[in-house]
């Protein structure tokens, strides 16, 4: 039975907190270690720490230098062979999840991930990951970090978190792992984890934050993929635009091109003898 560390890190989150410690311990998997670090709260989360020690392996309340400082501080005390990352808020889908995840570990993939479920405001949206990824995968998005199982000798051959980035070290670590190294991984067609959307990751107002650090990784990683990356975000841009949406709509609607076809039809009645030069 392979050993499994799941890290949790906290700041004054404490009902969050007990969320994700409920979900944790009551896993029916045995062979997991549970890790917490605190950022030294303010608020109630010491008491929720006292109240569920004896289960839970290791905690530390302690100040810390941001998100990665403390989840690289997990990663240094853990003894699993395989770790995830489960943060204050975060909750497994079901007590049956790790049980479901141990059976594919045998296989010996770098990096297993699963699929997640974003919370918003009580609204639970579905999310699935493709089995095959790529460079413009990571562009586009992530993967699931509180659903994805991560060798603990991948972070002692390529290093912890890069505590110099606040907000998307892990997609550095995931693309690094991925697209520089060739690191096998596998996806698992299970629901992991149930994602809270509250985090620095999800707000808007971080947006300037995440797109100056992701360019400033892949100017480190991959200088020559720049002009790609320029590229894909034109493309995104283009796709996404309401002009593009009404060409699709005209040519996937029956009823659009008929539209189309008349309004044609009397431009050109409305205009007939005009040339294009006089219009």
């Amino acid at each position: 039975m392979i050993k499994i560390s799941i890290i949790t890190i906290n700041y004054n989150n404490g009902f969050g907190l007990e969320r994700t410690i409920k979900s944790t311990i009551n896993q029916d998997y045995l062979n997991f270690e549970y890790i917490i670090i605190d950022g030294d709260s303010e608020d109630d989360s010491k008491k929720i720490l006292e109240k569920y020690q004896s289960k839970i392996d290791y905690f530390i309340s302690e100040p810390d230098n941001g998100i990665y400082n403390a989840m690289n501080k997990g990663i240094n005390i853990s003894t699993g062979k395989y770790l995830l990352f489960l943060n204050s808020g975060d909750e497994l889908c079901n007590n049956l999840v790790l049980t479901e995840i141990s059976k594919t570990l045998k296989d010996n993939f770098d990096i297993y991930y699963g699929d997640l479920i974003f919370l918003n405001q009580g609204v639970h949206d579905y999310q699935k990951y493709p089995d095959k990824l790529s460079f413009s995968f990571f562009y586009e998005t992530s993967l699931p970090h509180p659903a994805t199982l991560i060798k603990k000798e991948l972070f002692e051959e390529l290093g912890n978190y890069n505590e110099n980035l606040k907000i998307v070290s892990d997609w550095e670590f995931f693309l690094k792992a991925i697209c520089k190294f060739n690191k096998t991984y596998k996806h698992i067609n299970i629901d992991v984890s149930v994602f809270d959307t509250n985090g620095i990751s999800c707000d808007e107002n971080n947006k300037k934050i995440i797109d100056m650090e992701r360019l400033l990784v892949l100017e480190n990683l991959f200088p020559n993929f720049i002009s790609d990356y320029e590229q894909l975000a034109f493309r995104s841009k283009l796709l996404n635009s309401n002009r593009f949406k009404m060409l699709k709509e005209l040519e996937s609607s029956k009823l659009a091109q008929k539209l189309n076809s008349l309004f044609l039809r009397i431009i050109l009645f409305v205009f007939r003898g005009k040339t294009l030069k006089k219009l």
